[in-house]
């Protein structure tokens, strides 16, 4: 028990300091969108049955559910960011949720994607 409260005031005491270097008005950068937004909780490192992870995917060709295939573009990842159910990658049922986000915020979501390849 002890243990497990010393864990989460680490975590709590790195968060308060992470926000603590940052100026009220800066934004948050794509990876800690991500993360705060919950995507990372089904897009992960590796293929998971929920989502595809994002690692390597930018400039490839994929499937989608309707057998057509997309370059994963700024275009593509910006579209599924909006409109998140409209073109499913093949082998993916699952329904992710419509975020709302400023177009800074999706901007840098869509370069943070792109920088992990």
């Amino acid at each position: 028990m002890l243990r497990r409260t010393v864990v989460g005031l680490v975590a709590v005491l790195a968060l308060a300091a992470c926000s603590a270097d940052r100026g009220a008005d800066e934004p948050l950068t794509g990876a800690e969108l991500a993360a705060d937004l919950g995507c990372l909780a089904c897009h992960t490192d590796v293929d998971s049955s929920v989502a595809p992870t994002w690692n390597g995917i930018w400039g490839t060709q994929v499937e989608l559910e309707d057998g057509t295939t997309v370059l994963v573009d700024e275009e593509y990842v910006r579209r599924s960011i909006e409109e998140p159910n409209a073109d499913i990658v093949a082998g993916y049922n699952a329904s992710m949720p419509v975020v709302p986000m400023s177009e800074e915020e999706k901007s840098a979501l869509v370069e943070y994607i792109e920088s992990l390849g």
